[in-house]
């Protein structure tokens, strides 16, 4: 009789295998980039709030999960120690944590704002605080930041949102100039709306025909790529590079269509 097959175990990760921490990688974008660098061959840290589902990311792989809140006091540290503590080092900060709201900013809720700036921006820029002085002192890294369209052209009823965006763009392009010749790089990813639970989490749907959502592996074999070609911005699809170089060239232009479109 054949013998009985047996699940094999991932195996540990070699001392020399790079790795890549990913924030929000319980589900959505940040899960499908963890995924894309698991079958890469990386070794990875995945953080989130949602325990359930980073073991849902981390299943069939050797990836270490750090479950944590970057919003609580101390988080982005807490997180970047255990990081290092458990790897050694980082060579990959994907940070993909993010949450939305929609609706008309005078009956946004104070306690929602804070959130959102929270999560998108201040968490964000504490983490990259804490992982950088590690990055330049070893002479290399890259610091991968999951952007929006909406940071880039101002969507109607997504002001706070659009705002924590935009903020994070000019972090990158910032950030950029001042680790040139450091070996760091910085790269901002800037995806057009999604498929994933981000809609349904911040309790209003998806309701615009164009652009439609795209598939967040899409987005994820887009910061695989860029990061293997150390890129600094991309635009997932291609064409939402088309509304900026409008606003550059057309101001009048621009806001007429975004008066029409939102």
């Amino acid at each position: 009789m054949p013998a009985p097959s047996v699940a094999r175990k991932p195996q540990p990760p070699r001392p020399d295998t790079p790795v890549a921490l990913v924030t929000g990688a319980s589900s959505g974008i940040g899960a499908a980039t963890a995924r894309r660098f698991a079958d890469g061959g990386w070794r990875l840290l995945l953080s989130g709030r949602n325990r359930e589902g980073l073991a849902r990311t981390a299943a069939g792989t050797s990836a270490d999960v750090l479950p944590g809140d970057l919003t609580a006091p101390g988080g982005p540290r807490l997180l970047a120690r255990s990081a290092l503590e458990t790897a050694g080092r980082i060579d990959v900060l994907v940070a993909g944590a993010g949450i939305g709201w929609a609706g008309p900013f005078t009956a946004m809720p104070h306690d929602v704002i804070d959130g959102v700036l929270a999560v998108d921006l201040v968490a964000t820029l504490h983490l990259v605080r804490e992982v950088l002085p590690a990055m330049v002192a070893r002479g290399r890294g890259r610091v991968v930041l999951i952007g929006s369209v909406a940071g880039c052209v101002g969507v109607r009823e997504e002001a706070v949102y659009s705002a924590a965006k935009a903020g994070l763009a000019a972090f990158a392009e910032a950030l950029r100039q001042e680790l040139r010749g450091t070996g760091v790089g910085v790269t901002l990813v800037v995806p057009g709306p999604v498929d994933t639970e981000f809609f349904a989490r911040r309790g209003t749907p998806y309701r615009r025909n164009r652009p439609r959502p795209i598939a967040p592996a899409t987005v994820a074999r887009t910061v695989w790529d860029a990061v293997d070609r150390k890129r600094d911005e991309v635009y997932v699809p291609g064409w939402l590079t088309l509304p900026g170089r409008v606003r550059g060239l057309t101001p009048w232009l621009y806001r007429r269509l975004l008066n029409r479109f939102g």
